[in-house]
């Protein structure tokens, strides 16, 4: 009878969709399974069970030491629809750590002589990934193409430890980067990384070539409802010109620098998915300081992001964002065209050219050392309902209003003429248009905008 029960409620517990075997992350806009109230369910929640063993089948280089902190809240279980709930939870948190390609859970009643008339035994059959995954693709954009090769070593020492080398080979630039993870056991969390990079970059909107060789050292932790990171950086920056057309301006921001930074970021993130979301908010406060550890950068960076969502009447979702930053330089020397802030394009006021207003020289696009930015957006579906429930659910219709300002500030004046200075001359555009969802790595915008508050210079 107890078998048959489990057997029954099990299926309602199916894996959830898998974002990727190696992420092993929820599909953002699934929820946690409700189970559904039937009569036989409470004949299973007053079945008192313990939960003698948990076996767990398929190990290899992994050290069983690190999950007996993931499956540690299934001896806890009181009744089958608890042993049911911690299974499933134990089992998103095993794919979780990014070691595993598949686990299964087999609940079975417990065999032996020290077996108990109510006892079960949970077992967590795992299949873990290959020592070494390697992946290999072309990318084109920005009028050139790349070869991308990655490699990867998931559970490097058998506690969850990934070492991931990427090598890009473009028409124009190459790339490379090494990075080391390593969480805490118990806390995934809680987790430590280290990168060492090479990483070329063109910017066309300021004739601007920029190559930066660092190396980097990162702490995440989680406080209360909040995702925190310290960082710190150390970057050899080589800025040169793109074009022989390049403005005086940049050529003399060209040449070596070097930038020693320490860095906080803070992030609570309420929202069920990071390209669509149907409801929750963000907030992210991120600031810098460069010049304390070394180098000959030396400025104070702050910015922040506000993300608000709320679902209203006929399946349409109302969106109100809020962005600002701040650049302080230390000392006598001014900031460097690589720190400023650049505001324009699809990402932010869409209607002007990427990353094309505020301040500029013979064309090219210098940077602010102070913006804000808003968006409201109004996303609703496709009218008259094509494809519903199916791959008419990846379109939705866009209205949308943005606005912001980018500037250059003088600091002897105070903070009510910087607040003046950014409310002068308001860039802000409206439209509409179809937005279609990429899986939950990116969005595509097809929009019809109407860009005001043109200022001079502004593209």
């Amino acid at each position: 009878s107890v078998l048959s029960h489990c057997c029954q409620q099990t299926e309602s517990l199916d894996p959830l969709p898998m974002h990727g075997p190696e992420l092993g992350v929820q599909a953002d806009d699934i929820d946690a399974p409700e189970i559904e109230q039937e009569p036989k369910q409470e004949v299973l929640e007053n079945k008192d069970v313990v939960v003698q063993r948990v076996h767990i089948d398929g190990l290899g280089r992994t050290k069983e030491d690190l999950l007996t902190y993931e499956i540690a809240e299934v001896f806890r279980a009181k009744n089958l629809i608890d042993v049911m709930r911690r299974s499933h939870e134990a089992r998103q948190k095993l794919l979780r750590l990014g070691i595993f390609r598949k686990v299964e859970v087999v609940i079975d009643t417990s065999r032996g002589e020290d077996a108990l008339p109510n006892g079960l035994d949970v077992t967590f059959e795992v299949t873990e990934l290959r020592r070494m995954t390697g992946s290999y693709n072309t990318m084109v954009g920005n009028n050139e193409g790349s070869m991308v090769l990655g490699l990867k070593l998931p559970n490097v020492f058998g506690r969850a430890e990934k070492l991931t080398f990427q090598f890009s080979y473009g028409t124009k630039e190459t790339s490379y980067g090494l990075s080391f993870f390593k969480p805490q056991p118990g806390h995934f969390e809680r987790n430590i990384s280290v990168n060492v990079y090479k990483v070329t970059g063109q910017f066309p909107w300021s004739s601007l070539r920029e190559t930066d060789r660092g190396v980097s050292a990162e702490l995440s932790f989680p406080v209360w409802k909040t995702s925190q990171t310290l960082k710190w950086e150390g970057v050899w920056r080589e800025l040169g010109c793109l074009a022989r057309t390049a403005s005086f301006a940049v050529r003399e921001e060209s040449g070596h620098s070097l930038k020693s930074s320490l860095s906080h970021a803070m992030v609570i993130d309420t929202r069920n998915s990071s390209i669509l979301p149907r409801r929750g908010g963000l907030l992210k406060i991120h600031q810098e300081l460069a010049g304390y550890t070394g180098g000959d950068a030396s400025f104070l960076k702050e910015d922040f992001e506000i993300q608000l969502n709320k679902s209203l009447f006929w399946d349409s979702v109302l969106s109100a964002s809020l962005w600002g930053g701040l650049l302080l330089p230390i000392g006598e020397k001014p900031t460097s065209i690589a720190d400023r802030f650049y505001l324009g394009g699809p990402t932010s006021i869409r209607g002007f050219s990427m990353y094309s207003m505020g301040p500029q020289s013979e064309g090219d696009y210098l940077g602010g050392e102070a913006y804000w930015a808003g968006g409201l957006h109004l996303y609703t579906p496709l009218p008259f309902r094509p494809g519903r429930g199916g791959f008419g659910d990846l379109f939705r219709t866009h209205f949308f209003l943005n606005a912001g300002n980018l500037c250059n500030l003088n600091y002897g004046e105070g903070p009510n003429a910087h607040l003046k200075k950014l409310a002068e001359c308001i860039r802000w555009s409206y439209g509409l248009g179809i937005v279609l969802r990429l899986g939950n790595i990116a969005r595509l915008e097809l929009n019809y905008c109407i860009p005001m508050g043109v200022q001079s210079g502004d593209r």
